[in-house]
């Protein structure tokens, strides 16, 4: 039954990247700690083990088919998320569980206020 869970959290996931183009994050972390009853930092790393490909190929061909996907701009912001990738990771795994799970939500309730108030 856990594995129908994780299907619809996927499909709800993929269904907000495509859309917004958001990472699965923003509904996956909280969904795997609250439904799923994962740690922070498993729902993090979880998450990250998801961004791998092809799970985002299809997408992408999607946009590129519409003229939407910036490659050269993509591979510059891939080499900071490597090394910005690796050094968050090194971050968090520092933090208690809790600082890690209040310092996400403060991130996500910034940006929300950002977005919504903005022009």
């Amino acid at each position: 039954m856990q594995e129908l869970l994780y299907i619809v959290l996927g499909l709800c996931a993929g269904t907000l990247s495509g859309i917004f183009g958001i990472g699965g994050g923003i509904m996956l972390i909280p969904g795997l700690v609250f439904l799923a009853g994962l740690t922070q930092h498993e729902a993090q790393g979880t998450t990250l083990a998801i961004m791998l490909l092809p799970i985002g190929l299809l997408a992408v061909m999607r946009y590129y088919q519409s003229g939407h996907v910036h490659f050269y701009i993509a591979a510059f912001i891939c080499v900071g998320f490597v090394i910005g990738g690796l050094l968050g990771a090194n971050i968090a795994e520092m933090l208690p569980n809790l600082v890690l799970k209040k310092a996400f939500g403060l991130f996500l309730m910034i940006v929300s206020v950002y977005m919504i108030f903005s022009r």
